[in-house]
């Protein structure tokens, strides 16, 4: 039974990166990777693709012949490839033995409303292929409160609509404070705490203030469905990407090999040296975010009543 991730997300998430990255970090611990472009959009691409959709549909050929914008465009070479599913299930079959990486388009309504991604990924399930979607939304969306509201949102709305195993990954998280101090520990936003805590850093937002009932709305149906965490992840970290494929491979069952746990301790021993348990154990807070945070948000913390 073939294993894979469906790598999906917003524009400018990292998708692409991450697939470069996995590939390299997982055939390092021996693992046979196929990745599998179905970005008609992505001309560019920093892997060796096994399998592109660009030798089918190309976005720019559908907006040059059919007059379409890019998100019109992309919307038709999603429906285009779910009509000719055949042709991608004859190239899966000749690397039936490898481990899948399938690199998706950057637009948001694919996975939260329309069809035919989530009926592209259903068919692939019925020819016997167990996949994870891991669903990357830019860390730094952190750094304002109204903005991680919409993520949380549109990570419900992913994961409901597209019926799979799923990993959300806060990218980039080594930039995370790149556009301004978190007002909250980073648990605070990868185990979706208490909310209503954000609520007294937008008081000063007019435009929180006009729709604080809708935000209110909002984040009583996230932490009703209780269903929404994150996994951060810095791709250049290789304790980083070890807890991430951790995550991918527990949702959808793949048993690490006795030999991929010895490669990768020995890859982590060499990369880190000395000072690898240090890294094994540390907290991405303490990596990644300015010193001194955790006290100005115990603080804050104060102003709410327990």
């Amino acid at each position: 039974m073939p294993f894979g991730q469906v790598v999906i997300g917003p524009p400018g998430s990292g998708k692409t990166t991450y697939c470069r990255a996995m590939h390299e970090f997982l055939t390092g611990l021996g693992r046979k990777i196929t990745i599998v472009n179905l970005d008609p959009a992505n001309d560019t691409l920093p892997y060796e693709c096994a399998i592109n959709m660009q030798s089918l549909i190309t976005l720019e050929d559908v907006m040059e012949k059919l007059k379409l914008g890019p998100n019109g465009g992309l919307i038709y070479c999603m429906e285009f490839l779910e009509k000719n599913l055949d042709w991608l299930k004859e190239l899966l079959e000749k690397h039936k033995d490898g481990y899948f990486l399938f690199d998706c388009p950057g637009q948001v309504e694919l996975y939260t409303h329309h069809n035919s991604v989530r009926n592209i990924v259903e068919q692939i399930q019925k020819w016997d292929f167990r996949l994870v979607s891991v669903h990357l939304v830019d860390s730094h969306y952190c750094s304002d409160p109204s903005k991680f509201v919409s993520v949380l949102l549109t990570s419900l709305a992913t994961m409901v609509q597209m019926e799979l195993p799923h990993v959300n990954v806060l990218s980039k998280i080594d930039l995370v404070e790149k556009f301004g101090k978190l007002d909250f520990n980073l648990d605070f936003y990868t185990d979706v705490l208490d909310l209503q805590y954000m609520f007294g850093h937008l008081e000063g937002d007019p435009f929180f203030a006009k729709y604080r009932k809708l935000n209110e709305a909002i984040v009583g149906v996230v932490e009703d469905y209780s269903l929404v965490s994150f996994v951060p992840l810095n791709v250049e970290d290789k304790d980083s990407m070890r807890e991430m494929i951790k995550a991918a491979d527990r949702a959808i069952g793949y048993h690490w090999g006795e030999g991929e746990d010895r490669t990768l301790q020995a890859m982590m021993s060499s990369a880190l040296g000395a000072d690898y348990e240090y890294f094994k154990s540390a907290q991405v807070q303490e990596r990644y975010m300015k010193e001194g945070g955790e006290e100005d948000n115990e603080e804050e913390m104060d102003d709410f009543p327990v």
